[in-house]
C-alpha cells in the first residue's frame, strides 16, 4: 500500500505518533488509508448537504475495511459569482482543485480517494487531480436540487431568476411575482435543476464509469443518495485492493461514451473544456473534432432545461443515466466501471419508465447531438455552440457586429435597450488569458431571452457560457482576442455570418483589410497584473485545448 510509506518501520514512529494524535486506532494502521475529498461549504447550495454524505461515505469505508480521512477542497458557486469580477475565479479554480488533490493525496500517501463533489469546476478539477497521481478513486456527486414552485408552475434557477431580470425590465412580470420567483427558485440543497454544467459533469462522470449507477441524477435530498454514498465508501476499498486506478477506467473509450451522453442529453458547452482537460491528465488524445464527429452521429433524445422543459428529477424518475445508455447500447464502448460491472452490463439491465423524457431513437428531439463546433476566419481553432438550445430560425444567421471589450459593457447596452434585432453582439477579451479566467456569460444571454431577443440576436465571445444558456450564443472563440485572434480586430458594423448546420462562422472582411487592421489596432493590455489570476493568464492554454496549464 502507498500508505506504508507513512506508517511502516521503526523510523516512522513519529509519523504514527501524529496519526494517533488524530484519534486513529491501532487497528487502522493495517488498513488502506482512504481520503474523502469533500467540497462542503456553506456558500454553495449544491454543497451544503455534504456533511451527511461524508458520514455515510465514512461508514462505507469502515465497513469495507479502510481507514477514512476527510479533507477539504474549495468550491465556487458560478451562479453567485456570475455577473461580476468574481466569475474570473471560477474556471481557474479547477486547476487549484486539481493541485490540492495531488498535494494532499501525495503528502499523506493515501491509497485511494472518494471525490465528494457537485458543481461546475469542482468535479473536473478533482478528477484531474486523481488522474495525475493515478490512485484509485470514485466520484460521488451530491445530487441535483428539486424544482421550485409558483402555484402549479415548476421553477428552475435560470428561467425564474436570470431570465426573469429581462422579463421584469420589459414589464412582463410585476414586483410581487419577481419576489416570489426569487425566494422560491431554489427550494432545496443541490445543484441547479436543469442540465447545466454541474449536472452535466455528474452525468458524464457516471457515463465514464467513475460514479456508481444513478449517482448523477438522484436528487440531493433523497435517502437513495446516502445509500449511494455508503456503497461508494465500500467500493473504494475494493478498488484499492484490486489496484483499479482511474487511468484504467478513463481512456478513449470511456471519454467517447461521455461525449455521446453529453450529445444525447444536450449538455453544457463547458464539458468540452472539462473533458479535454480530463483527457490531458489521463494521457488520452481528445480534440474538438472528436466532439463534432460524435455529435453528428448521436441523436439528441432528452428535452431538458435550459433548452427544453424537463428537470433533472424527471430524468432520474425516467431511468437516469443507465436508461440513456440503454438507448445507445449498440453505440457505446464497453468498458470497466467502479461498480465492478461493465458499462454495457449496466445499460442492458436498466429500465426506462418514461419515453417522453428518455426518447427512443425513432423519435428524437433532434437528429444531431447537443453541441456543434464551428470554424472559419473568425475562429480557425474552433468555437462551441449548444445547438440543441437554438431556435430553428437562428441556426443560420447574418448580422452587424456590436462590439464590446467586456461583459459589463455589453450587459449595460442590453438592459438599456441599445441592442436591436439583427445584431451580433461580440464580447471579447474574456478568454482564458485575456479575461483572465474565461468568465461565463449567463447574465447577458439570459437578459436577451428575458427581453425576447434570443430569436433575433446572436452573441459570440472568446469567453464561455453557462450550461443554462440558450439561444444562438457561440463561445470559446479561438484564438482569443488577447492572443491576437481575429475577434480582437472586429469593429462595430462588420457583417458576421453564423451557419451552425454547416459548422461555419465568418466575418466578412477581405484579407487586405484584416492585414491593415492587425497593423493599426493594438491588443489591449492585461486586465490583471498580480496574484493568482495574473499567473493563470500567463500559464493557461487556448480554450481549443481545454484551457489547461502549459507543460
Amino acid at each position: 500500500m502507498r500508505s506504508n510509506d507513512i506508517k511502516d518501520g521503526m523510523e516512522k514512529m513519529p509519523n504514527r505518533a501524529l496519526l494517533y494524535g488524530t484519534g486513529l486506532h491501532k487497528n487502522h494502521l493495517s488498513r488502506p488509508f482512504i481520503g474523502i475529498a469533500s467540497s462542503f461549504t456553506d456558500l454553495v447550495p449544491g454543497h451544503i448537504g455534504m456533511r451527511n454524505l461524508e458520514r455515510y461515505i465514512e461508514r462505507g469505508i469502515e465497513n469495507g475495511g479502510g481507514a477514512p480521512f476527510i479533507f477539504g477542497v474549495p468550491a465556487i458557486c458560478d451562479g453567485i459569482a456570475m455577473g461580476h469580477s468574481g466569475m474570473k475565479q471560477s474556471l481557474p479554480s479547477r486547476e487549484l482543485i486539481a493541485d490540492i488533490i495531488e498535494s494532499i493525496c501525495s503528502a499523506h500517501a493515501l491509497d485511494g480517494v472518494v471525490l465528494l463533489t457537485n458543481c461546475d469546476k469542482i468535479t473536473p478539477g478533482m478528477i484531474m487531480g486523481a488522474l495525475r497521481i493515478n490512485i484509485p478513486m470514485i466520484v460521488v456527486t451530491a445530487g441535483p436540487m428539486l424544482a421550485g414552485h409558483f402555484g402549479k408552475k415548476r421553477l428552475s434557477l435560470v428561467r425564474a431568476t436570470f431570465e426573469a431580470v429581462g422579463r421584469f425590465k420589459s414589464g412582463q412580470i410585476k414586483e410581487k411575482e419577481r419576489q416570489i420567483l426569487e425566494i422560491e427558485a431554489c427550494p432545496t440543497c443541490g445543484s441547479c435543476q436543469g442540465l447545466y454544467t454541474a449536472n452535466t459533469m455528474a452525468c458524464l462522470s457516471e457515463s465514464m464509469g467513475i460514479s456508481l449507477p444513478y449517482c448523477a441524477t438522484t436528487p440531493a435530498v433523497l435517502n437513495r443518495k446516502t445509500r449511494i454514498a455508503y456503497e461508494s465508501g465500500q467500493k473504494i476499498v475494493n478498488l484499492v485492493k484490486k489496484n483499479v486506478t482511474p487511468r484504467t477506467i478513463i481512456n478513449k473509450k470511456s471519454l467517447e461514451n461521455a461525449i455521446l451522453v453529453d450529445m444525447a442529453l444536450g449538455g453544457s458547452s463547458n464539458t468540452v473544456l472539462h473533458l479535454m482537460a480530463i483527457a490531458n491528465e489521463a494521457k488520452v488524445d481528445l480534440n474538438l473534432n472528436d466532439f463534432d464527429r460524435i455529435s453528428n452521429e448521436t441523436y439528441h433524445i432528452s428535452d431538458l432545461r435550459p433548452g427544453g422543459e424537463y428537470f433533472m428529477e424527471d430524468l432520474d424518475y425516467a431511468g437516469g443515466i443507465p436508461g440513456v445508455l440503454k438507448r445507445f447500447l449498440n453505440s457505446i464502448n464497453d468498458n470497466i466501471t467502479v461498480s465492478g460491472k461493465k458499462i454495457k452490463q449496466i445499460a442492458k439491465s436498466a429500465s426506462i419508465y418514461d419515453e417522453d423524457i428518455i426518447r427512443p431513437l425513432t423519435n428524437p428531439c433532434h437528429k444531431k447531438g447537443g453541441l456543434a463546433v464551428l470554424y472559419g476566419n473568425l475562429s480557425p481553432e474552433g468555437c462551441i455552440v449548444k445547438q440543441s438550445a437554438v431556435d430553428k430560425k437562428m441556426l443560420k444567421f447574418s448580422g452587424k457586429a456590436y462590439v464590446f471589450d467586456s461583459e459589463e459593457t455589453a450587459m449595460n447596452a442590453i438592459l438599456s435597450g441599445k441592442v436591436k434585432k439583427g445584431m451580433v453582439i461580440v464580447i471579447r477579451y474574456e478568454g482564458p488569458s485575456g479575461g483572465p479566467g474565461m468568465r461565463e456569460m449567463l447574465s447577458p444571454t439570459s437578459a436577451l431571452v428575458g427581453l425576447g431577443l434570443h430569436k433575433d440576436v446572436a452573441l459570440i465571445t472568446d469567453g464561455r457560457f453557462s450550461g443554462g444558456t440558450r439561444g444562438p450564443c457561440i463561445g470559446h472563440v479561438s484564438p482569443e482576442a488577447a492572443s491576437g485572434g481575429l475577434i480582437a480586430y472586429i469593429k462595430t458594423g462588420d457583417n458576421i455570418t453564423i451557419d451552425i448546420p454547416n459548422r461555419k462562422i465568418e466575418v466578412n472582411l477581405s484579407k487586405s483589410e484584416i492585414k491593415n487592421r492587425k497593423e493599426t489596432i493594438q491588443i489591449l493590455a492585461p486586465k490583471i497584473n498580480s496574484g493568482y489570476l495574473y499567473r493563470y493568464s500567463r500559464m493557461v492554454t487556448s480554450a481549443a485545448t481545454g484551457a489547461v496549464f502549459k507543460n
